[in-house]
């Protein structure tokens, strides 16, 4: 080979080499699209070739960890939720971006809850939800919703602090609207708690603020609106019905009365 062929290879190689980190930041920006869109397997691989970067691996290592982590809740299949285990593993969390590491803490919670650890979830997503990163409103609240998800599943499962559980629930909550009066996730987890720990008319009262305090909510209360409505009418109407008319009496007068109260609520606000 001539010297000039040798000199071009050179310098293509060299351009190859200086294209890297451009190709891995381009990849890693288009794996974190990829995920919002919940194309994850397509996440998985963009992410992949970000990890060529050494710059870029623990972040894409974070996106390929969390789109594993919902394959597995869609799926069910053991493997994916290895692949997010052995993937969490390998971050080098100094190397993280703030975000990125508030980020990797809601990824070791999720973990947990898939794995039924839900106690030690539950406090995984308490530091997530302590930290000041910028998760955004929406974030926030999907970090919320896993706490109060992995609180609930604790107390089903430790009955002798099913109380204590669910009063720190409904204390956060209502800490939250103080704060964030639009968030959906307090709202509703707010009257549920209160119906879990036997306070029917507190969860009563709370739904039906809810139902209108969904009105300062970025989507309307699109998302709350069909859960709250499905907690009311399936278990807080019924309960709180049979606790007014008492023992041996017949809840549905009680109920019927709730119901019509429930649908009017609905009818003037929808």
């Amino acid at each position: 080979m001539s010297a000039m062929p040798r000199l071009l290879v050179g310098l293509f190689l060299g351009a190859l080499a200086l294209g890297q980190p451009a190709v891995a930041t381009a990849q890693l920006s288009e794996a974190r699209r990829l995920y919002n869109q919940s194309s994850y397997e397509e996440a998985i691989k963009a992410a992949a070739v970000a990890q060529s970067d050494p710059a870029s691996t623990d972040e894409a290592l974070l996106i390929i960890a969390r789109a594993n982590l919902e394959r597995y809740r869609q799926s069910y299949d053991a493997t994916h939720l290895t692949s997010a285990r052995e993937a969490l593993k390998a971050i080098h969390t100094s190397n993280l971006r703030p975000r990125s590491q508030g980020e990797y803490l809601v990824g070791l919670g999720e973990w947990l809850f898939l794995d039924d650890s839900h106690g030690a979830a539950a406090e995984l997503f308490d530091t997530a939800l302590g930290r000041a990163y910028d998760a955004g409103p929406d974030g926030r609240d999907r970090v919320l919703d896993w706490w109060a998800t992995a609180m609930d599943r604790y107390a089903q499962v430790t009955p002798q602090r099913r109380s204590a559980t669910y009063q720190r629930i409904v204390d956060r909550m209502e800490e939250e609207l103080r704060d964030r009066p639009e968030s959906n996730a307090a709202a509703y987890w707010l009257p549920a708690a209160s119906r879990s720990m036997g306070d029917l008319d507190r969860a009563w009262q709370s739904a039906i603020a809810a139902w209108l305090r969904a009105r300062v909510a970025p989507d309307q209360g699109k998302q709350l609106r069909p859960d709250l409505d499905r907690l009311v009418e399936t278990a807080i109407i019924p309960e709180r019905a049979r606790e007014i008319a008492g023992p041996g009496h017949d809840p549905k007068d009680a109920a019927d009365v709730m119901m019509e109260e429930w649908a009017q609520l609905k009818t003037a606000w929808n």
